[in-house]
């Protein structure tokens, strides 16, 4: 069975894919990870969890779900990780977390896919054309890797050296703390009030006052709600004002309408 979290689409993008190679379900984590549901998820076949990357590692949010989520079954576990170039720490860490479960980690893959981070401006913007090459690339990789999986081979990514681990393990609680306030989230007038940016949360950061989305204290800058709103209403202080907001569903529409244009 594929599980997947994804914010803006990229995640499931490579999760649905790898499903469809495989022949197996994809069961989409987010209303879990919402409820705190840990029950029993059971599957004939090995776990293909596929994971976005931030600040170098698994979301912490969603390790946390992982950690106390069941698992029946099958006991082999592969993991897919997506980034905008930068996998960092995440395989040894889905490594520990699954040794600890006493399940079969098979190693992880590593998908360089479009970057959806816009509310800082430390990461230039990728133009639409980059943007369909990565996911392109990541096409031609997928049979590949599904392939491995039905074989029951081991996945093998870059190797990680230890000076990462040590900046990465100290750095990313500090990011987190200090580089990610949600303060600065606001809906324009825009807004149609439709609260898909309160559903779209894991972590339920949102909610709609008065048919407005109000931000809290806990957020994780995954630009769920920023990339999912229907009207791109969402903004982040002045950083976000004129950039695209990421969602792949849009670059493949847009990529899709441009070709039917020159037919």
């Amino acid at each position: 069975m594929v599980l997947y979290f994804s914010a803006t689409g990229n995640t499931e993008y490579i999760a649905k894919k790898l499903a469809k190679e495989l022949n197996d379900e994809s069961l989409d984590l987010l209303e879990r990870i919402r409820q705190k549901d840990h029950s029993t998820i059971t599957s004939k076949k090995p776990f293909v969890i596929c994971s976005p990357v931030y600040v170098c590692e698994m979301p912490d949010f969603l390790k946390d779900f992982l950690t106390r989520l069941k698992f029946s079954g099958n006991r082999a576990v592969y993991f897919v990780f997506t980034s905008g170039g930068y996998a960092g720490i995440s395989g040894m860490l889905a490594k520990i977390l699954f040794t600890k479960k006493k399940m079969d980690y098979r190693g992880h893959a590593e998908f360089k896919m479009p970057r959806n981070y816009i509310a800082s401006d430390m990461y230039p913007e990728l133009s639409d054309e980059e943007n369909l090459r990565r996911i392109r690339e990541s096409d031609r990789r997928i049979p590949g890797i599904a392939e491995a999986i039905r074989k029951g081979q081991k996945l093998r990514a870059r190797h990680v050296f230890l000076f990462e681990k040590i900046i990465t393990i100290p750095f990313q609680p500090l990011w987190i703390r200090y580089k990610q306030p949600a303060k600065d989230f606001y809906a324009t007038d825009a807004c149609i009030g439709c609260g898909k940016c309160e559903r779209m949360c894991p972590v339920k950061n949102i909610s709609m006052k008065g048919k407005r989305p109000k931000w809290h204290d806990k957020c994780y800058h995954c630009m769920a709600c920023i990339g999912n709103c229907p009207v791109e209403a969402i903004e982040y202080g002045d950083i976000t004002l004129h950039k695209k907001k990421y969602n792949i569903a849009r670059v493949l529409r847009e990529a899709a309408a441009a070709k039917a244009g020159k037919e």
